[in-house]
């Protein structure tokens, strides 16, 4: 079974700008466990209906990881590394004074551009009209479903930030694949999972995860590490999602759920108050480089995640900062352009609008608290006033879009995917 995360080969390096020399990715470092392995009996259940070519592969005993315990691990990184952590760190929290000292909180947005990045990664992608069509209910596109649905398991993460047990990691799950994967979501996996190889068996996979009954220990193993008040947390987060993902604890959806544990973590260990830091959208434009340096962890070299986090964190506020500054701009112009007495429901539409960009009588009655003649008037407004323009031409179910928040969206997107050298 492949699952989706890592099915990728390491080329390439992307570094951000002002980024120091870092030490040969296949450099140990002193004091973390290693992964190790064991035999496992296979039971080729399903061999008779594969073809006959290639069976005597997927026969006998494959070997499965075994994770090793972090709980009381010593975290040991290089000064230039301790140096990057802390730069980034402090770029954090930067922004993050900027959120609390903004008049218009952009946490909604770029939650949605988060969550749109970390789908990225698994090549679930969309667009940002496609997405927020979605977040309507207009469905038909799976994959801007699964992103409106990965937006939900991010919000779930944030909700059990200050309680990171396995109950919240299996809430985020939960969220995450309710509709996609109904019968698994929010519990353990119950079956072996693994990365690359062949369907039909675990044998020459790229890696096969530690089997199921080793699950539940592991992750309590995971959140002991990551309740640890001793670790600086951009550094602590990234060795919490390196060592998730080598557990793979669900049988799919593990990488969405453990970039939102990643900010999870960041909130409860307070790096991040009101802001959401788009991380994924750091790692992005090098994803081959990460799916390494997630392997690479697992032989005992903790560096290379810890690097490719923190690095993440610079191209990824700057987007973002950018991103703001377009939707910015956009408001402020709409400030000439509508033409309604203070205090009218127009006015709080065209806030609205900043974080959602498509909208509806019945999202803009609830956002605004208002009936649904009095949010048909406020988007006539803005309709009249070039605001907002109608999505198609039907007079029943109708839906309007703000092109010029959209546009600042896609223009992230498109930032987002560009290799940093």
């Amino acid at each position: 079974m492949t699952t989706d995360d890592q099915a990728r080969t390491p080329t390439g390096r992307r570094r951000a700008a002002g980024a120091h020399h870092e030490p040969p990715l296949n450099l140990r470092r002193p004091g973390w466990p290693t992964f190790s392995s064991e035999a496992v009996p296979w039971d080729p259940s399903t061999e008779a209906y594969g073809p006959r070519t290639g069976r005597a592969q997927h026969r006998g005993p494959y070997e499965a990881a075994i994770a090793p315990t972090i709980a009381d691990a010593h975290v040991y990184l290089s000064s230039a590394a301790s140096a990057l952590v802390a730069e980034a760190t402090a770029e954090i929290a930067r922004f993050d004074g900027e959120a609390l000292g903004a008049t218009t909180s952009f946490a909604a947005l770029l939650l949605r551009t988060e969550a749109s990045s970390s789908s990225q990664i698994e090549d679930l992608t969309s667009s940002a009209k496609a997405i927020a069509l979605a977040e309507l209910g207009r469905n038909g596109r799976a994959n801007a479903d699964q992103i409106v649905a990965n937006v939900t398991a991010m919000t779930s993460a944030l909700a059990h930030a200050e309680r990171l047990d396995p109950d919240a990691i299996l809430a985020m799950h939960q969220a995450l694949m309710a509709r996609h994967l109904p019968k698994d979501a929010g519990r353990w996996r119950t079956q072996q999972v693994w990365i690359g190889g062949s369907s039909r068996s675990p044998h020459n996979a790229a890696y096969v995860a530690p089997t199921h009954p080793r699950v539940p220990a592991a992750i309590d193993d995971l959140v002991a590490f990551a309740g640890r008040d001793d670790i600086a947390v951009l550094a602590q987060a990234a060795l919490t999602h390196a060592q998730f993902e080598s557990i793979h604890p669900f049988p799919d959806g593990n990488g969405r759920t453990g970039r939102a544990l990643l900010h999870a973590q960041l909130r409860n260990g307070g790096l991040t108050r009101t802001s959401i830091v788009p991380v994924s959208a750091g790692l992005l434009s090098d994803t081959a480089r990460y799916f390494a340096a997630l392997t690479i962890y697992r032989s005992g070299d903790i560096e290379p995640i810890v690097t490719e986090v923190a690095e993440a964190v610079f191209p990824a506020l700057a987007n973002s900062r950018q991103l703001i500054a377009d939707v910015t701009s956009a408001r402020a112009s709409w400030g000439e352009q509508i033409h309604a007495r203070r205090g009218a429901s127009a006015w709080g539409l065209a806030d609205l609008l900043t974080t959602r960009p498509v909208v509806d009588t019945k999202l803009t009655a609830a956002e605004l608290g208002i009936s649904t003649v009095n949010a048909q008037l406020a988007i006539d407004r803005l309709v009249d006033d070039g605001v907002l323009e109608q999505i198609g031409h039907g007079q029943r179910d109708r839906v309007w879009q703000a092109g010029e928040v959209l546009d600042a969206m896609e223009g992230f997107a498109t930032r987002s995917r560009q290799r940093v050298h």
